[in-house]
């Protein structure tokens, strides 16, 4: 009965925007319906006189004005590509087994089974209508993708959607788990293939693909001036027909759901438990792991087995692991594809993609990266290319080496010429005292803004006359030194020339194909598409250039070793235990300018500050 319920609702609403449809249509056909009889009585020798004479001659290049433009819009609702999600397709010669359990699921459910199978780079999954002709895949000869993801064995327009797979399910989760989670998903299919829902569904896609072509930026004026028309109108049916198309979803997803009841109902709420884990050890994964890796130009690529390793951490960490350890001993999903492998890599790329906008294809600045290569390529690079960083905006500066007893005789680049930068007893820096304060010395007697004439300036709105943070554009730095304000807007402003140079422009394709690449069915202009972060403050940006300089001092020093944590990313190893407790002395000394606790943290653990380190 609430299958039915459901799927009754949603055809309602259904037939509620096809009205919405029909209306927009006779609008456009009313002044021509009017015209031909206004001529038709002229014909025949009845509505005759002076009036009716000027009425025809008044509606009539109305009526075909209208036309043109009615038929105008429908071409451009008719020919605009909707949006469709970028994903890695899978054929089914590189995944029998996946195809032959969702068909089962599919008959199981007595719905109609997805046309095709694809991934996703993220814990969801969905059909997807990919009907429209410029979605249809290329030719068999023509197209090579992942796995032989090309070669399909359906008609060329399939008329059931195409079922989105998250890729991090497809290697946490049991092959039972992943059958519970897809079957309310599969059971979609059966309310889309109804004639009224698939039409109101393909009325609302034409219409927001045309609000799309509407809003792409064009220099020429005229063609400006059509696409706005077209795009008020778009836009017009649009809220007129949006929550008729809501609740036509809603009823469609309350008919699968109730569906999908009668299959693993038991194990569909274990499986459920699996997907929230697997969202926060992928989210982890991204932002501590993949992210760092991302912004040196290098991109792991396996992540989908990361999430099995992070998850399986965490799971250690929470004393979850006797539960873990059973479901782990069950046949993982990932068996279900021929080249696991493959299709990870393929997943990793697109991942680096839409969350971070690296290129689509691997080249001499983007290159992957294997977990085991993770803290020598990833890891130690990282330290010390910021290490390399924050001495340049030193010499910048003018700050001259480290002082002392123990300072070394050379002009090597030390841990102790950045202590003693930063190592300041005065008050701290707020956005109340900034235009009072002068810069302040050091413990060393240098001033932070003692830069050469030939330093460059950092940009208007990064630092103020007297070398301080402008407080009006640097909130984040309230609270913190003169000395750590000023260096903090320097590498911020070093930083941001850095990503502003012009990169190499992409390798040409080795032979262009006449079919094009799915990878160009979505609209990439705007990557990354799903950031994982906003940019990181200036605060942030020394608070990770100091961490690095104590790991590299570490490194060269102390014999400690770069490191992998599955849940935080680069990590410091000494005799190969991880450190703890060296971000909240990084803080001290930037926000106090107490380098007390961070130099005893060192000396505790033989690191020498005074000792050169390599750096770059």
């Amino acid at each position: 009965m609430g299958v039915e319920a459901g799927a009754q609702a949603a055809r309602a609403r259904a037939l509620a925007v096809l009205r919405m449809r029909s209306r927009a249509l006779a609008v456009a056909l009313l002044p021509a319906a009017v015209a031909v009889i206004l001529l038709a009585g002229a014909a025949g020798d009845r509505l005759e006189g002076p009036v009716w004479d000027a009425a025809r001659w008044v509606l009539t290049p109305v009526a075909v004005l209208v036309l043109l433009a009615a038929a105008g819009i429908a071409l451009v609702v008719a020919r605009a590509r909707p949006a469709m999600s970028p994903t890695v397709p899978v054929a089914e010669e590189a995944a029998p087994d996946l195809y032959r359990m969702v068909r089962d699921l599919a008959d199981r459910l007595d719905v109609p089974a997805p046309s095709a199978i694809a991934l996703t780079p993220d814990c969801d999954s969905w059909l997807e209508d990919r009907t429209h002709p410029a979605h249809a895949p290329p030719p068999a000869e023509e197209h090579h993708d992942i796995a032989g993801a090309g070669r399909q064995a359906h008609r060329r327009h399939p008329v059931a959607p195409v079922l989105v797979i998250g890729s991090p399910f497809l290697w946490w989760m049991r092959v039972g788990e992943l059958r519970a989670v897809l079957a309310p998903v599969i059971a979609g299919t059966g309310p889309s293939a109804h004639p009224d829902i698939a039409a109101a569904r393909r009325f609302v896609r034409g219409l927001d693909a045309a609000v799309a072509v509407a809003s792409a930026p064009r220099r020429d004026p005229v063609s400006r001036a059509v696409l706005a028309g077209v795009g008020w109108v778009a836009r017009l049916l649009l809220r007129s027909c949006r929550g008729h198309a809501a609740e036509m979803e809603r009823g469609v997803a309350a008919a699968a759901a109730e569906r999908a009841q009668a299959v693993d109902y038991g194990l569909r709420i274990v499986a459920q438990e699996q997907v929230g884990l697997a969202y926060a050890g992928w989210d982890r994964l991204l932002t501590r792991v993949a992210l760092p890796a991302w912004r040196m130009g290098r991109w792991p690529s396996r992540l989908d087995a990361g999430v099995v390793a992070a998850l399986t951490e965490l799971s250690r960490r929470d004393r979850l692991a006797e539960g873990f350890a059973s479901r782990l001993g069950e046949r993982p999903a990932c068996d279900l594809l021929e080249e696991p492998g493959a299709v990870d890599e393929a997943a990793s790329l697109l991942a680096a993609r839409l969350f971070h906008g690296g290129p689509a294809a691997p080249g001499p600045d983007w290159s992957p990266v294997a977990w085991s290569e993770y803290p020598e390529e990833v890891v130690d690079r990282k330290w010390r290319l910021d290490a390399a960083r924050l001495h340049r905006v030193l010499d910048a500066m003018g700050v001259r080496p480290a002082t002392g007893p123990t300072a070394p005789a050379t002009v090597a680049p030390t841990l102790s010429r950045v202590l003693d930068h930063l190592t300041d007893t005065g008050p701290a820096w707020t956005a109340e005292n900034a235009g009072a304060r002068g810069p302040t010395a050091d413990s060393a007697g240098h001033r932070p803004d003692s830069a050469p004439a030939e330093a460059p300036a950092a940009p208007t709105g990064t630092t103020g006359t007297a070398g301080t943070p402008d407080p009006l554009d640097d909130e984040d730095l309230s609270g913190t030194t003169a000395p750590s304000a000023t260096l903090a807007a320097r590498l911020s402003a070093e930083l941001a020339r850095e990503e502003a140079a012009p990169s190499p422009a992409p390798p040409p394709p080795a032979s262009p194909s006449p079919t094009p690449d799915p990878a160009a069915l979505w609209d990439d202009r705007a990557l990354p598409l799903f950031p994982l972060q906003p940019p990181r403050t200036a605060r942030e940006l020394l608070a990770d250039h100091l961490t690095a300089m104590v790991c590299c001092a570490a490194m060269d020093t102390a014999g400690a070793t770069p490191g992998l944590d599955w849940l935080d990313g680069p990590t410091l190893l000494i005799a190969g235990e991880r450190t703890a407790d060296l971000a909240p002395r990084v803080l001290t000394l930037i926000e106090d300018g107490d380098a007390a606790p961070l130099r005893v943290w060192l000396s505790q653990l033989g690191i020498r500050p005074e000792k050169p380190v390599r750096l770059g």
